[in-house]
């Protein structure tokens, strides 16, 4: 008993960081803190499929966990996020109704993700490939420019960054085919594993060339466009 609960403890590690996530956002306004406490559920993310398999221990109850702890962590977290660190400096360059339209992508988010990661666990085709941006994918995106510390200046800043949360809350829900990145193992020639190969070399390259929180940002815009790239491939 107590090996079967090992991975649904780790998912709930998952859902505590994003709630801690919540609270530094909410009571401290510290959005590093906020920002390194989504990495840290994300990570926890990985390793409860990880530990669900390697213990041989898979189980719809964790599978409805994941989902849940996901909504909370790489939905919620992020949509608070991005409102402490965009809506604050919005408010002294745009009227009340113009914030509250700025912000509603954002607002929108967690409905965006629960709807994606509900779909995701009814879905029979996204055995080896995604439909749709993964959520976790999405709340990195975010967390990667509260890390660079961007600020909003301008109308126009605010007005992109709503754009493009508006943007990947569509590409969340859409049927877009989105590579994963598990390699064949039992092949790790070039052939077999071009698309993740090239999305590591497009990884080193972001990180190498800016050297912060942005560099993250542009990694998850890199695995969108490469996914657009080879879609036929991966979606086979």
């Amino acid at each position: 008993m107590l090996r079967r609960q090992i991975p649904n403890l780790i998912t709930l590690g998952n859902l505590l960081c994003g709630v801690e996530s919540i609270y530094a956002s909410l009571a401290t306004g510290d959005v590093v803190a906020a920002a390194l406490w989504i990495c840290g559920g994300i990570v926890l993310d990985f390793f409860d499929g990880l530990a669900a398999r390697l213990l041989k221990v898979p189980s719809e109850l964790g599978k409805q966990l994941d989902s849940l702890a996901d909504v909370v962590t790489s939905g919620v977290a992020p949509a608070f996020l991005m409102a402490k660190l965009i809506e604050e400096p919005l408010r002294n360059l745009l009227p009340a109704w113009a914030v509250a339209l700025a912000m509603l992508p954002f607002v929108l988010m967690p409905a965006f993700a629960a709807y994606r990661l509900a779909k995701f666990n009814l879905d029979t085709r996204q055995g080896h490939s995604f439909l749709g941006l993964p959520v976790p994918a999405n709340a990195l995106a975010w967390v990667g420019l509260a890390l660079a510390g961007c600020s909003v200046g301008h109308a126009a800043e605010a007005i992109g960054l709503g754009a493009l949360a508006l943007a990947f809350d569509l590409l969340m829900v859409s049927e877009v085919p989105m590579f994963s990145l598990k390699f064949n193992f039992k092949d790790m020639g070039w052939k077999a594993n071009s698309i993740q190969y090239l999305f590591l070399i497009g990884c080193a390259a972001a990180i190498a060339l800016l050297r912060d929180g942005y560099a993250l940002s542009l990694i998850i815009l890199w695995y969108i466009v490469l996914s657009l790239i080879t879609r036929r491939r991966h979606a086979e």
